[in-house]
Protein backbone atom coordinates (compact mmCIF):
# COMPACT_ATOMS: atom_id res chain seq x y z
CA UNK A 1 0.00 0.00 0.00
CA UNK A 2 3.00 2.35 0.96
CA UNK A 3 4.31 1.53 -2.23
CA UNK A 4 1.48 2.48 -4.23
CA UNK A 5 0.54 6.29 -2.54
CA UNK A 6 4.73 6.45 -3.24
CA UNK A 7 4.26 6.10 -7.05
CA UNK A 8 1.13 8.10 -6.74
CA UNK A 9 2.86 10.50 -5.51
CA UNK A 10 6.20 10.99 -7.57
CA UNK A 11 3.24 11.07 -10.42
CA UNK A 12 1.54 14.02 -8.67
CA UNK A 13 5.28 15.90 -8.49
CA UNK A 14 5.77 15.03 -11.88
CA UNK A 15 2.74 16.58 -13.02
CA UNK A 16 3.37 19.67 -11.13
CA UNK A 17 6.65 19.68 -12.22
CA UNK A 18 6.08 18.82 -15.93
CA UNK A 19 5.08 22.81 -16.89
CA UNK A 20 8.01 24.43 -15.62
CA UNK A 21 10.35 21.98 -17.21
CA UNK A 22 8.34 22.68 -20.49
CA UNK A 23 8.71 26.44 -19.71
CA UNK A 24 12.53 25.93 -18.88
CA UNK A 25 13.20 24.38 -22.39
CA UNK A 26 12.34 28.01 -24.36
CA UNK A 27 13.99 31.20 -24.47
CA UNK A 28 13.01 34.75 -24.55
CA UNK A 29 14.95 36.84 -26.61
CA UNK A 30 15.26 40.93 -25.81
CA UNK A 31 17.19 42.95 -28.04
CA UNK A 32 17.79 46.69 -28.56
CA UNK A 33 18.45 48.10 -31.94
CA UNK A 34 20.92 51.08 -32.21
CA UNK A 35 21.64 53.36 -34.66
CA UNK A 36 24.83 54.32 -35.42
CA UNK A 37 24.86 57.61 -36.95
CA UNK A 38 23.47 60.78 -35.01
CA UNK A 39 19.63 60.69 -34.83
CA UNK A 40 17.97 63.04 -37.64
CA UNK A 41 15.30 65.17 -36.36
CA UNK A 42 12.33 63.76 -38.29
CA UNK A 43 10.77 66.61 -40.91
CA UNK A 44 7.65 68.57 -40.80
CA UNK A 45 4.91 67.29 -43.54
CA UNK A 46 3.11 69.32 -45.70
CA UNK A 47 -0.41 69.02 -45.22
CA UNK A 48 -1.91 70.16 -48.42
CA UNK A 49 -5.45 67.98 -47.49
CA UNK A 50 -8.02 68.49 -45.01
CA UNK A 51 -5.75 71.03 -43.89
CA UNK A 52 -8.74 72.88 -41.09
CA UNK A 53 -8.22 69.66 -39.12
CA UNK A 54 -4.85 67.57 -40.17
CA UNK A 55 -3.03 71.05 -40.14
CA UNK A 56 -3.64 71.30 -36.22
CA UNK A 57 -1.71 68.52 -35.41
CA UNK A 58 2.33 68.57 -35.34
CA UNK A 59 2.42 66.07 -38.19
CA UNK A 60 6.21 64.33 -39.03
CA UNK A 61 8.03 62.31 -41.22
CA UNK A 62 8.30 59.21 -39.31
CA UNK A 63 10.08 56.74 -41.34
CA UNK A 64 12.51 56.84 -39.43
CA UNK A 65 12.74 57.56 -35.52
CA UNK A 66 15.60 57.23 -33.81
CA UNK A 67 15.36 58.15 -29.99
CA UNK A 68 17.67 61.21 -29.56
CA UNK A 69 18.80 59.80 -25.63
CA UNK A 70 20.00 56.34 -26.75
CA UNK A 71 19.84 56.29 -30.70
CA UNK A 72 17.29 53.20 -29.60
CA UNK A 73 15.61 52.65 -33.37
CA UNK A 74 11.79 52.63 -33.63
CA UNK A 75 10.00 50.27 -35.33
CA UNK A 76 12.80 47.78 -36.44
CA UNK A 77 10.39 44.55 -37.09
CA UNK A 78 11.89 41.16 -36.11
CA UNK A 79 10.49 38.01 -36.52
CA UNK A 80 11.96 33.92 -37.18
CA UNK A 81 12.30 33.33 -40.83
CA UNK A 82 10.90 30.18 -41.73
CA UNK A 83 11.52 30.56 -45.48
CA UNK A 84 14.22 28.73 -47.92
CA UNK A 85 17.14 28.35 -45.40
CA UNK A 86 15.40 29.51 -42.09
CA UNK A 87 14.35 27.73 -39.44
CA UNK A 88 11.94 25.46 -38.51
CA UNK A 89 9.16 25.76 -35.93
CA UNK A 90 6.48 23.50 -34.67
CA UNK A 91 3.52 23.36 -35.79
CA UNK A 92 1.55 26.29 -34.81
CA UNK A 93 -1.96 26.69 -33.94
CA UNK A 94 -4.07 30.30 -35.92
CA UNK A 95 -4.94 32.86 -33.34
CA UNK A 96 -8.04 34.75 -32.71
CA UNK A 97 -6.79 38.02 -31.27
CA UNK A 98 -8.04 41.57 -32.76
CA UNK A 99 -5.31 44.63 -33.47
CA UNK A 100 -6.10 48.12 -33.70
CA UNK A 101 -4.93 50.42 -36.35
CA UNK A 102 -6.70 53.45 -35.67
CA UNK A 103 -6.50 56.90 -38.16
CA UNK A 104 -5.72 59.03 -35.42
CA UNK A 105 -4.96 62.70 -35.89
CA UNK A 106 -4.22 61.97 -39.47
CA UNK A 107 -1.62 59.37 -39.01
CA UNK A 108 -1.99 55.54 -38.29
CA UNK A 109 -1.28 54.58 -35.34
CA UNK A 110 0.93 52.43 -34.71
CA UNK A 111 2.86 52.67 -37.54
CA UNK A 112 3.86 48.83 -37.47
CA UNK A 113 1.00 45.80 -36.65
CA UNK A 114 2.36 42.52 -36.08
CA UNK A 115 -0.19 39.82 -36.49
CA UNK A 116 -0.77 36.14 -36.78
CA UNK A 117 -3.02 34.28 -39.24
CA UNK A 118 -6.60 33.98 -37.92
CA UNK A 119 -6.22 37.53 -36.29
CA UNK A 120 -8.33 40.35 -36.64
CA UNK A 121 -7.36 44.06 -37.78
CA UNK A 122 -9.84 46.76 -36.58
CA UNK A 123 -9.44 49.95 -38.30
CA UNK A 124 -11.05 52.82 -36.71
CA UNK A 125 -11.70 56.58 -37.51
CA UNK A 126 -11.57 58.43 -34.12
CA UNK A 127 -10.68 61.42 -36.61
CA UNK A 128 -13.60 64.32 -37.60
CA UNK A 129 -12.34 63.63 -41.45
CA UNK A 130 -13.22 60.93 -43.22
CA UNK A 131 -10.49 58.25 -44.16
CA UNK A 132 -8.87 55.55 -46.41
CA UNK A 133 -7.27 52.69 -45.47
CA UNK A 134 -5.84 50.46 -48.70
CA UNK A 135 -3.92 47.58 -47.89
CA UNK A 136 -1.90 46.33 -50.48
CA UNK A 137 -1.90 42.65 -49.48
CA UNK A 138 -0.14 40.22 -51.71
CA UNK A 139 -1.17 37.08 -50.39
CA UNK A 140 -4.53 37.81 -48.58
CA UNK A 141 -7.39 39.26 -50.26
CA UNK A 142 -6.45 43.08 -50.77
CA UNK A 143 -8.27 46.00 -49.37
CA UNK A 144 -9.56 49.53 -50.25
CA UNK A 145 -11.65 50.42 -47.70
CA UNK A 146 -12.97 54.26 -46.63
CA UNK A 147 -13.52 54.62 -43.00
CA UNK A 148 -16.03 57.98 -42.29
CA UNK A 149 -15.31 59.16 -38.53
CA UNK A 150 -16.49 57.47 -36.10
CA UNK A 151 -16.68 54.16 -37.86
CA UNK A 152 -14.55 51.03 -37.90
CA UNK A 153 -14.28 48.01 -40.30
CA UNK A 154 -12.58 44.83 -39.79
CA UNK A 155 -9.77 42.34 -41.71
CA UNK A 156 -9.33 39.20 -41.20
CA UNK A 157 -5.62 37.36 -41.92
CA UNK A 158 -6.14 34.21 -43.56
CA UNK A 159 -2.78 33.57 -45.13
CA UNK A 160 0.79 34.78 -43.86
CA UNK A 161 2.67 37.23 -46.19
CA UNK A 162 5.98 37.23 -47.44
CA UNK A 163 7.24 40.82 -45.98
CA UNK A 164 5.20 43.43 -44.25
CA UNK A 165 2.42 45.27 -46.35
CA UNK A 166 1.97 48.99 -47.01
CA UNK A 167 -1.03 50.17 -45.28
CA UNK A 168 -1.62 54.09 -47.48
CA UNK A 169 -4.59 56.90 -47.15
CA UNK A 170 -5.27 57.64 -50.65
CA UNK A 171 -7.18 60.54 -49.14
CA UNK A 172 -4.11 61.88 -47.20
CA UNK A 173 -0.85 60.26 -48.79
CA UNK A 174 1.32 61.02 -46.27
CA UNK A 175 -0.30 58.47 -44.19
CA UNK A 176 1.34 55.08 -43.89
CA UNK A 177 1.23 51.87 -41.74
CA UNK A 178 3.05 48.11 -42.37
CA UNK A 179 0.50 45.00 -41.52
CA UNK A 180 3.10 41.86 -40.88
CA UNK A 181 0.92 38.94 -40.91
CA UNK A 182 3.00 35.40 -40.28
CA UNK A 183 2.43 31.73 -39.45
CA UNK A 184 3.91 32.04 -36.36
CA UNK A 185 3.81 34.50 -32.98
CA UNK A 186 7.54 34.82 -32.63
CA UNK A 187 8.03 38.08 -33.85
CA UNK A 188 7.91 41.85 -32.52
CA UNK A 189 8.50 45.56 -33.25
CA UNK A 190 10.91 47.56 -31.13
CA UNK A 191 9.44 50.83 -29.14
CA UNK A 192 10.50 54.27 -28.83
CA UNK A 193 13.66 52.98 -26.82
CA UNK A 194 14.24 50.70 -29.87
CA UNK A 195 14.08 47.76 -27.64
CA UNK A 196 11.76 44.23 -28.40
CA UNK A 197 10.90 41.19 -26.91
CA UNK A 198 10.11 37.58 -28.42
CA UNK A 199 9.05 35.18 -25.66
CA UNK A 200 8.36 31.54 -26.23
CA UNK A 201 11.32 30.61 -28.66
CA UNK A 202 12.91 26.95 -28.59
CA UNK A 203 15.56 27.14 -27.17
CA UNK A 204 19.31 25.55 -27.38
CA UNK A 205 19.92 25.99 -31.00
CA UNK A 206 19.89 29.28 -33.53
CA UNK A 207 17.48 30.33 -35.12
CA UNK A 208 16.61 32.50 -37.82
CA UNK A 209 15.56 35.82 -37.72
CA UNK A 210 14.84 38.53 -40.48
CA UNK A 211 15.21 42.26 -39.83
CA UNK A 212 13.57 44.56 -41.79
CA UNK A 213 12.46 48.60 -41.41
CA UNK A 214 10.51 50.56 -43.71
CA UNK A 215 13.82 52.92 -44.31
CA UNK A 216 16.47 50.75 -45.28
CA UNK A 217 18.02 51.19 -48.09
CA UNK A 218 18.12 48.29 -50.29
CA UNK A 219 18.91 44.71 -47.74
CA UNK A 220 21.30 45.15 -45.14
CA UNK A 221 24.98 44.14 -45.34
CA UNK A 222 26.24 43.69 -41.81
CA UNK A 223 25.62 44.56 -38.71
CA UNK A 224 27.00 44.51 -35.20
CA UNK A 225 25.73 42.43 -33.01
CA UNK A 226 27.82 43.43 -29.57
CA UNK A 227 31.15 44.10 -30.40
CA UNK A 228 31.23 41.69 -33.36
CA UNK A 229 30.67 42.75 -36.76
CA UNK A 230 28.28 40.10 -38.57
CA UNK A 231 27.80 39.76 -42.34
CA UNK A 232 23.56 39.54 -43.01
CA UNK A 233 22.25 37.88 -46.14
CA UNK A 234 18.45 38.67 -47.23
CA UNK A 235 18.00 40.56 -44.05
CA UNK A 236 18.25 37.55 -42.12
CA UNK A 237 20.40 36.73 -39.10
CA UNK A 238 21.23 33.81 -36.75
CA UNK A 239 20.89 34.07 -32.97
CA UNK A 240 21.18 31.43 -30.31
CA UNK A 241 18.62 31.36 -28.45
CA UNK A 242 19.56 29.56 -24.69
CA UNK A 243 16.76 28.52 -21.97
CA UNK A 244 15.76 31.94 -19.93
CA UNK A 245 16.01 35.10 -21.23
CA UNK A 246 18.56 36.35 -23.91
CA UNK A 247 19.93 39.67 -24.46
CA UNK A 248 21.10 41.46 -27.54
CA UNK A 249 21.94 44.54 -28.94
CA UNK A 250 22.36 45.10 -32.58
CA UNK A 251 23.51 47.92 -34.22
CA UNK A 252 22.76 49.29 -37.76
CA UNK A 253 25.07 51.18 -39.90
CA UNK A 254 23.49 54.90 -40.06
CA UNK A 255 24.11 54.37 -44.29
CA UNK A 256 21.30 51.54 -44.55
CA UNK A 257 18.51 53.80 -43.27
CA UNK A 258 17.78 56.59 -44.75
CA UNK A 259 15.13 59.28 -43.47
CA UNK A 260 13.35 59.95 -46.97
Amino acid sequence: MRKGLLIAALFGVASIVSPAARAAETGTLKVRFVYAGSAVKPAALVVDKDVEFCGRHPLVNERLLVNPQNNGIQNMVMYVYTGRGGSKLPQQSESDKTYELANEKCRFEPRVVVMQVGDTLKITNPDAVGHNANINFLVNTAQNITIPPGAEKLVKIEKPEPAPIPVVCNIHPWMIAHVVALDHPFAAVTDEDGELEISGLPSGEKLAFRLNHEAADGALKEIKIGDETVSVSRNVVELMVKPGVNDYTITIPAGALKAD
